[in-house]
């Protein structure tokens, strides 16, 4: 008697386990600098576009701040406030940006939404000042350290009144 093996063969590879690739993460730093590095080695950009080298520095500061805690007027290098993270990022970069969002806004020049590049400052308005700030990350997203309670983090930029600035 001949027992046919297709049938048994097909019953033995619908009971196997479903096996996944294993995947391989790469912190948000690493991937940033990678593709702000792959994004230097594609090319110029005309001028009007083009970021500021220190800008992109002080881009890596922040995301490298992921996680840490928000603390109220704190300037790192373990809490931040909002200002604060811009300022120690931009410090860490080579440059001095003054104290508070409203500081910062004044000390940088404007840039309209079509031109802003990774590493410009976004302002977001309060009233008659700046009540909050962050570093522009691409693709609608900022670093920043958002509110007591929370901690600094890659976040899409939430609000249509936002201004753009570029650390002079």
């Amino acid at each position: 008697m001949s027992v046919s093996r297709t049938g048994s063969s097909k019953a033995r590879q619908a009971q196997r386990p479903i096996r996944r690739a294993a995947r391989f993460r790469l912190p948000r730093v690493f991937l940033l600098l990678f593709l702000l590095t792959l994004g230097a080695l594609a090319g110029p950009v005309p001028s009007a576009e083009a970021a500021a080298p220190y800008g992109i520095r002080a881009l890596a500061v922040a995301a490298s701040k992921e996680g840490a805690p928000y603390a109220r007027g704190a300037t790192g290098p373990k809490r931040f406030d909002c200002s604060g993270l811009t300022l120690y990022s931009f410090r860490k970069a080579g440059r001095r940006l003054p104290r508070t969002a409203e500081q910062q806004y004044e000390h940088t020049s404007r840039i309209s939404r079509r031109h802003r590049t990774p590493g410009d400052l976004v302002f977001f308005p309060k009233g008659s000042t700046m009540g909050h700030v962050g570093i522009y990350a691409g693709n609608d997203k900022i670093w920043h350290a958002p509110r007591p309670g929370a901690h600094v983090r890659l976040e899409r930029i939430w609000s249509g009144s936002v201004r753009y600035g570029r650390a002079s």
